[in-house]
């Protein structure tokens, strides 16, 4: 389907280039992430959504972003350090990505496009914007930085029933 996230890829922070096939058929929600955030606690709500759905078929990818306020300035070591000692989540984290602009990742392209903000704005406008993508691979609804992850559990669950 054309429509769907499945033709992107993703490098990991540890290197290896991934195709989001690999998550053909999971609710995955996909997160702009950053080290030094006021909203960087998230992480915690995000590794517990993880844990809690993981063997349901649900996945929580972590893109960086360093669009917004210099917040995530570090190399891809040290988001990989800081994401398995400070937070540690063991969900995927990828190399930092442009969410925005021209030199926006296509992934994030079509995010914006499929699950538009407010009055159908496409930008991102925050670290910790959250997709919701569908098992298509569609992304059907996106959440502002100030959504905690434990509050977008039930949309997971219906997602996943």
């Amino acid at each position: 389907m054309a429509d769907d996230i499945y033709h992107h890829r993703a490098v990991t922070l540890d290197g290896p280039d991934v195709s989001l096939e690999d998550y053909r058929g999971k609710v995955l929600l996909i997160v702009n992430v950053a080290s030094k955030c006021g909203f960087t606690p998230q992480y915690t709500g995000l590794e517990e959504l993880y844990q809690r759905f993981r063997d349901k078929g649900f996945e929580v990818l972590g893109f960086p972003c360093n669009q917004f306020g210099n917040q995530e300035p570090g190399s891809d070591a040290e988001i990989a350090t800081f994401c398995s000692t400070t937070y540690p989540v063991t969900f995927p984290v990828f190399r930092k990505v442009e969410v925005n602009g021209d030199k926006a990742d296509p992934l994030w392209r079509q995010l914006k496009e499929q699950a538009p903000g407010l009055l159908g704005t496409q930008g991102v406008k925050w670290n910790f914007t959250k997709f919701l993508v569908n098992r298509d691979g569609e992304a059907v609804e996106r959440f502002a930085p100030t959504v905690k992850p434990e509050d977008i559990a039930p949309k997971i669950v219906k997602l996943l029933a």
